[in-house]
């Protein structure tokens, strides 16, 4: 079961620049990446976008297997910072979530 909410986005969006809710959802990111990695970006977008905060920890793995690369974010066709979002749900987990500092 997925808690829904907005506080997570909120949380975000404190610490940087997020613009996650300029995905559409097109896949561009998805077929670009050079790791095959299918969730990333588009699928993690939507969870934080409906605040499902545990799907983000679950994929915790995922999320740290980017390579940054950027060039998901370099043919995204709406612009959205991608590697940026990623290294804000990085910040995210380790912060808040794995309290490493």
């Amino acid at each position: 079961m997925i808690r829904a909410g907005t506080e997570f986005l909120k949380n975000l969006k404190q610490k940087d620049y997020f613009n996650a809710t300029e995905c559409f959802n097109c896949g561009t990111c998805t077929a670009l990446c050079p790791m095959g990695i299918e969730i990333l970006p588009r699928e993690l977008f939507r969870y934080v976008l409906i605040g499902a905060e545990e799907k983000i920890v679950e994929r915790s793995d995922t999320i740290f297997s980017c390579l940054l690369c950027k060039m998901c974010e370099a043919n995204c066709p709406q612009g959205v910072k991608i590697a940026e979002n990623i290294r804000t749900l990085r910040w995210y987990l380790t912060e808040r979530v794995y309290k490493i500092s």
